[in-house]
């Protein structure tokens, strides 16, 4: 029950957010988009969950979520294939915009100095095959086509306007996303109250506007799905 209140609220501030800015700028705002992204998220949690558990559990020796993730990352490509997404679109795709790469590789080494920076200053107790496996491949493989795909996608079609900064042309739609991914890991509810933890929103949102810019400027998710990964086992593995 607690998950669901969670949901609920995210999806209240979503649209609480999105309904704001489409009273600010409502000659770019489409609202059936936006509802789709409340549709998104809302879908993408109950896999995640497994449905808040109603869906049994096929990997019981497991301890971390495989299960959950590979449910969701298999809905985010089902509706990636959908014709009003579509996988190239949405940066389900290898091939990166030409040029791109030149830009794109700075900003990947800040990324991962960021991040090994912080597993260095915060170093973590040693960790199971499991987990090391895990966070080699699940987060960055399930999130990035989220966020930073289908997630996005809906978002930027939501609002349109576009201002263009570093190379790429910015929408609310990407700072919406960067942070639904930030409440996913810092706001929650549980003992009958709502929590908020700043300082994880604030690591993740922000090196989430990188990886937002990446997908952009080389329109492609692979270097994000890259980078999120070592990001998340860097600390795993030093």
């Amino acid at each position: 029950m607690n998950g669901v209140i969670g949901l609920l609220g995210t999806l209240a501030l979503l649209l609480a957010a999105g309904g704001a800015i489409g009273l600010i700028d409502r000659r770019g705002f489409r609202p059936g988009w936006l509802l789709v992204a409340v549709a998104l998220v809302a879908a993408n949690d109950a896999l995640l969950t497994r449905a808040y558990r109603h869906i049994p559990d096929l990997i019981p020796a497991a301890d971390w979520n495989w299960q959950g993730k590979l449910l969701a990352l298999a809905l985010t490509l089902l509706v990636a294939a959908l014709p009003a997404f579509g996988w190239k679109r949405v940066g389900l795709t290898l091939r990166q915009a030409r040029g791109s790469l030149t830009a794109a590789l700075p900003v990947a080494l800040l990324y991962c100095a960021f991040f090994t920076a912080l597993a260095l200053y915060f170093p973590d107790d040693p960790s199971s095959a499991e987990e090391i496996a895990f966070q080699l491949t699940m987060p960055g493989l399930e999130e990035e086509p989220f966020y930073r795909g289908i997630l996005l996608f809906a978002l930027d079609r939501a609002f349109t306007r576009r201002v263009r900064f570093l190379g790429v042309d910015w929408g609310w739609g990407a700072l919406l996303s960067c942070g639904l991914f930030g409440l996913a890991h810092a706001f929650g509810y549980s003992a009958g109250h709502f929590s908020f933890d700043p300082v994880v929103m604030a690591l993740t949102a922000i090196p989430s506007l990188l990886a937002v810019w990446l997908r952009l400027r080389t329109g492609s998710l692979l270097l994000p799905i890259l980078l999120h990964n070592f990001g998340n086992a860097i600390s795993l593995m030093l």
